[in-house]
């Protein structure tokens, strides 16, 4: 009879190919697997997970981290669904990470019942945290000063550290307010987003005893999507792996996309200069994409220089070409994908296996627009907007509050909904007093003594009142609590009384308690304060409902890890993709081309890329010059389309990249004409070996450089110009 690793060989082994096996089958020491777009990661993972847990350990000493709640539970089902794992902790590194604080909250300095603030509550912070060190939110924005903050936390900076290596008088502003910020952070006992990872990444570098407690409790650490992990995340799984090293490291370079929160794609780059034992698998085939839209993605990607090379490559059909439409306008190009997936669905296509993806969420307006004149339904992949909507978050706060008593902005958020007559006058007092007084806002709504807030103080200790009687519903699980809270508190009365005609706010109240059930029947042992943490870490894609019938909308970004049969990408502008901010500045143009790549390897069979001409933009309809990404495809072998000619073409198009006729006669001074700037004289012109690049300057004082094959320049001879 064979013996349990036996039968585990023959189980998990019996349906992958050979490098899969090997990424399964090596336990012991450092492991990179490069997993190419679609070339079955997560099998790979569950695969070894549940190995190592059948063979060399047992499943609780197994740890795999990924980063979205939807990966972390299809993760979790698969496992399950092997029956050879029980009790295997799968989590995001966030999820992780804030059980391990409540766990050693006192040796991490943290409340056990610390609440996480969303984003606009954290804004709100910062705007006190701004005010309290004298400096005007005018002019030092919540978001922007959210933003500096958490690229601090991200790359293990406190305010100390921060202030010591600012540069000017703005930088050492800023470590004023974030000194301030976490003063008040503490005060209230709340962490933001950030503080999960940095807490833990210093706890965890200063506290040996506990280092190894840990690694000794997860022998193996796989992390999932390693180029994705910042300078915290990074530090976690070097300081959990030190003695055993037994981590093993998934990913893929070519789709590191989230530099601007802090990922560092040199966390996985240089995997091989930090473990140079390291094993190095490769994981080459596809089993998602055609053909076609393998060759497309590969033509793009191969632009890049950071990346480890790889050949993606699939035993899949050739399939359809992937198809390039030039619209006139950003109208007409909403139109032809509404147009496009009405006549797919009459071919018989569901609407569930169709997703239109974009750089920015202001371009999915016209495209709603068009839907609905389609009668084609949609959903939004914007999981948060669901949470920040202000019943929501009313009812949150409650919960909030009666969780942490200390977290002054839920309980100020609370304390007048429904309303109660207490004004901003009262609560400024309130908050006052407080201070003064050394206590928390809670305390002084619970005093004997409410002179200092004047003639509204019965209301406010019936508030008072009021806590103290929900206070007890914390020890029931999330849905009854969440329901009992609806009902004593008067939300529940007071949404369901509002001239809602659609009852749209009571629907979403509803909804809410759906949640709560869902989680609950997840996680049996849940309390309010897991459901709360669940909530604050609820991301985009986990908006995502499958088999609704409905088109899915969504960013590049929030698209990572998903995949749909027909896939449109709109918006391939300069400008757009590759991004480039209001003032210029372009995004890191590897990342953005990553971006792209990700987008087009989120399709099965259909991919279709559009641009449009003219596009309206913050409120003007502006020429928009070609993204060179159109052109970098071209190569694969592209069907281009302009909705000018209304024809296929195989050909290079008139308008389709291609340098000016006599652009071997410009030089530096050469006078042009650009439909968007006007007349302008070339000040620079470097000419490489595949690009021309050129910098142009206009008679309105703008500058701007371009590679000549998008610039949509033409040139001007001297007797044309007035």
């Amino acid at each position: 009879m064979p013996t349990l690793e036996a039968q585990l060989r023959e189980q998990l082994l019996a349906d992958l190919t050979e490098p899969q096996r090997e990424a399964v089958t090596c336990t012991d020491g450092p492991l990179l697997v490069l997993a190419g777009a679609g070339s079955g990661k997560t099998r790979v993972i569950t695969r070894r997970a549940a190995y190592l847990a059948g063979t060399v350990a047992t499943p609780a000493q197994v740890l795999a981290i990924t980063f979205t709640n939807k990966a972390a539970r299809e993760m979790r089902e698969r496992i399950d669904a092997l029956r050879l794992a029980g009790g295997l902790p799968v989590a995001t590194f966030h999820a992780w990470c804030a059980r391990t604080l409540r766990i050693h909250h006192e040796r991490a300095g943290v409340p056990r019942e610390f609440t996480i603030l969303d984003t606009d509550d954290r804004r709100k912070v910062i705007k006190d945290a701004t005010l309290a060190a004298e400096l005007s939110p005018t002019n030092f924005p919540p978001a922007r000063v959210e933003n500096l903050i958490s690229q601090a936390k991200n790359a293990l900076r406190l305010p100390d550290r921060y202030e010591q290596q600012a540069v000017d008088w703005e930088q050492r502003a800023v470590a004023r307010i974030y000194a301030a910020y976490e003063k008040l952070l503490r005060r209230m006992a709340c962490l933001d987003f950030d503080d999960l990872l940095l807490r833990l990444a210093l706890l965890l570098a200063e506290d040996a005893e506990l280092r190894d407690r840990l690694e000794e409790q997860h022998r193996y650490l796989l992390i999932d999507e390693y180029q994705d992990t910042n300078a915290a995340q990074y530090q976690i799984a070097r300081l959990l792996t030190q003695q055993r090293r037994n981590l093993c490291a998934t990913g893929d370079p070519d789709q590191s996309i989230y530099g601007w929160r802090g990922a560092d794609i040199r966390n996985i780059l240089s995997f091989e200069h930090d473990y140079p034992e390291a094993r190095v698998v490769r994981l080459e085939q596809n089993y998602r994409s055609t053909q076609r839209i393998l060759a497309v993605a590969d033509a793009l990607i191969s632009g890049n220089v950071r990346r480890k090379q790889k050949r993606l490559w699939t035993e899949n059909p050739a399939g359809a070409a992937v198809r390039v439409v030039e619209c006139e306008t950003y109208a007409d190009e909403a139109e032809l994908v509404a147009r496009e997936i009405g006549q797919a669905k009459t071919a018989g296509t569901r609407l569930d296996d169709v997703a239109v993806l974009y750089r920015v969420n202001a371009l999915s307006r016209a495209l709603e627009e068009a839907l609905l004149r389609a009668g084609i339904p949609y959903q939004i992949a914007r999981g948060v907007e669901f949470y920040n909507r202000k019943e929501i978050k009313d009812v949150l706060a409650y919960l909030r509050a009666l969780v942490n008593p200390a977290d002054e902005v839920s309980l100020l958020r609370a304390i007048n909904v429904p309303p109660r007559g207490i004004g901003e006058t009262t609560l400024e007092r309130l908050v006052g007093h407080a201070r003064a007084a050394g206590r928390t806002v809670l305390e002084v709504i619970q005093a004997d003594d409410l002179q200092a807030v004047g003639r509204v103080a019965a209301r406010v200790r019936e508030f008072g009142v009021l806590w103290a009687q929900l206070r007890p519903l914390l020890e029931g699980p999330p849905f009854a609590a969440l329901g009992a809270v609806l009902r004593e508190s008067g939300l529940r009365a007071y949404y369901g009384e509002e001239n809602d005609p659609d009852e749209g706010r009571r629907r979403n109240l509803d909804e809410l308690l759906n949640a709560a059930r869902e989680y609950e029947l997840q996680q049996p042992e849940a309390t309010v304060l897991d459901w709360l943490e669940h909530t604050a870490l609820i991301g985009d894609v986990d908006a995502v409902r499958e088999g609704t019938g409905t088109v899915t909308l969504m960013t590049l970004h929030a698209a990572k890890g998903l995949e749909f049969p027909v896939v449109f990408i709109i918006g391939l502008e300069d400008g757009l993709l590759p991004f480039r901010r209001e003032n210029d500045q372009p995004a890191d143009d590897e990342e953005e081309r990553r971006l792209c790549f990700v987008g087009m390897t989120r399709a099965r069979e259909v991919l279709t890329l559009t641009r449009a001409r003219r596009r309206m933009l913050r409120g003007k309809t502006e020429y928009t010059t070609r993204s060179e990404f159109l052109e970098e495809v071209r190569r694969a072998g592209v069907e281009w389309i302009s909705t000018e000619t209304t024809s296929p073409s195989r050909s290079r198009h008139p308008d389709a990249g291609a340098l000016p006729e006599d652009a071997e006669e410009w030089a530096v001074g050469t006078l042009v004409r650009h439909p968007r700037y006007g007349l302008g004289r070339i000040e620079e012109i470097a000419r490489g070996a595949r690009r021309t690049h050129v910098r142009v300057l206009f008679e309105s004082g703008h500058e701007q450089a371009w590679v000549l094959e998008f610039a949509d320049l033409t040139r001007v001879d001297f007797h044309e110009v007035d």
